[in-house]
């Protein structure tokens, strides 16, 4: 059997992967709306999703929270100046996509 791409994606809890397309909109459209604890950071040279998901929530595979709410794709990688909508409370995203 072969290991898919998002395999050893982090789960948040209860064993359920919430890194799917349909989560990463349900994100996007409550950062927009303003109904997450956001904080928001201007991405400097040579920063990854995953450096600032390791500072943030302990865990460089939860990247993809950052990505949703900043609606900038799959990647971990963005150029300097993107602006990250970053949640700031893993629960909100638990109870919002859970």
């Amino acid at each position: 059997m072969a290991i898919g791409r998002y395999d050893r994606t982090a789960r948040i809890s209860g064993g359920t992967q919430f890194g799917t397309s349909v989560s990463a909109n349900t994100i996007h459209r409550a950062a927009r709306r303003g109904n997450l604890s956001i904080e928001h950071r201007v991405l400097r040279e040579g920063q990854r999703l995953d450096q600032i998901a390791g500072q943030f929530y302990g865990d460089g595979r939860l990247w993809w929270i950052i990505a949703a709410a900043s609606g900038i794709g799959w990647s971990p990688q963005c150029p300097a100046g993107t602006v990250l909508f970053i949640p700031t409370d893993l629960v909100q995203i638990e109870n919002l996509v859970g």
